[in-house]
């Protein structure tokens, strides 16, 4: 089974250092919660994603190498030139020039030995808007709302964790009658020297 892994990266949160300012993270309503579940609906969002191959920590050192080299500027803005555009967050990872917001999550899906590893654009941007990539590796994407049954945790997201927790989720989704579609996702919301207690790791799985 596929596994989208969601994480900001330290070496980007290193530059909140302080927490003075604001992340800013995809928009999403609860639907329903039951703690530590929930059915949320999150709004159409653009991303920037990259193929890579490897393994997973291989790719997402990759895959985050090539997108931020395009948000801190190897791009070409709309308007010609490049301009710094405060960053925000999360980041994304699936398993398959202008400085850009980032904003959280990455995302990084394996399909074949291949991940797909994603940024979440900033809201204010639209396609339209968005600076051109330099690098053809690097593609934008609009994904459309969608509906995701989502198990929070804290502590480290290891494989065992993140495979019990999968399951765990999984079967709560079977009890309410929902169907999965596509692959469940690991969501990390913080940077690797957060002490594992107060760490907020998600996985979702989006359904129908």
């Amino acid at each position: 089974m596929r596994l989208l892994i969601r994480f900001l990266p330290g070496v980007l949160l290193s530059l909140f250092a302080g927490g003075a300012m604001a992340i800013e993270e995809p928009k999403y309503t609860i639907l329903e919660q039951a703690k530590p579940f929930e059915l949320r609906i999150y709004e159409p969002r653009i991303v920037a994603e990259v193929q890579v191959s490897g393994s997973m920590d291989q790719a997402s050192g990759r895959g985050f190498k090539l997108l931020a080299d395009y948000i801190f500027g190897n791009n070409t803005a709309r308007s010609g030139g490049s301009e710094k555009i405060a960053m925000t967050a999360p980041v994304a990872m699936e398993p398959r020039s202008e400085k850009i917001s980032m904003t959280a999550p990455v995302s990084m899906e394996q399909s074949g030995g291949q991940w797909l590893v994603s940024f979440v654009m900033p809201s204010n941007f639209t396609m339209d808007t968005l600076p051109r990539p330099n690098n053809p590796a690097v593609n934008l994407r609009e994904i459309p709302a969608k509906h995701y049954a989502v198990i929070r945790f804290s502590g480290l997201a290891g494989e065992e964790k993140v495979g019990s927790k999968t399951t765990e989720l999984m079967e709560w989704m079977n009890n309410k009658g929902l169907q999965a579609v596509g692959e469940p996702e690991l969501a990390r919301y913080n940077p690797p020297w957060t002490l594992p207690f107060m760490r907020r790791n998600e996985i979702m799985v989006e359904y129908r």
